[in-house]
């Protein structure tokens, strides 16, 4: 893709994903992007360090519903940053 981005598709779950990822980076931060779906998967298997939540005024009318499956997550904000369009939240899991 232009600027560099390069997409992988692993089909051998979240954790194979997770270190082919932290092998690519080496020592840099790895971001793990994706839904509600995916989001949840790696919350339940607490690989999760911290949360990244970007909101937006717009009704889908159905979805799914992050935090539905991942068990009890405590959560602290760490920063929450608004524009005319999205609030940019962030929070470090306790």
């Amino acid at each position: 893709m232009e600027g560099g981005t390069t997409f992988h598709f692993v089909t051998g779950g979240i954790i194979d994903a997770l270190d082919q990822a932290r092998a690519a980076a080496s020592d840099r931060t790895v971001s793990i992007a994706g839904g509600a779906a995916t989001v949840n998967q790696y919350l339940a298997a607490g690989l999760i360090d911290e949360l990244r939540l970007h909101v937006a005024p717009v009704f889908l009318g159905r979805g799914e519903r992050l935090l539905a499956g991942a068990g009890r997550v405590d959560l602290r904000q760490v920063s929450a940053r608004q524009t005319s369009v999205v609030t940019h939240l962030t929070y470090a899991l306790k």
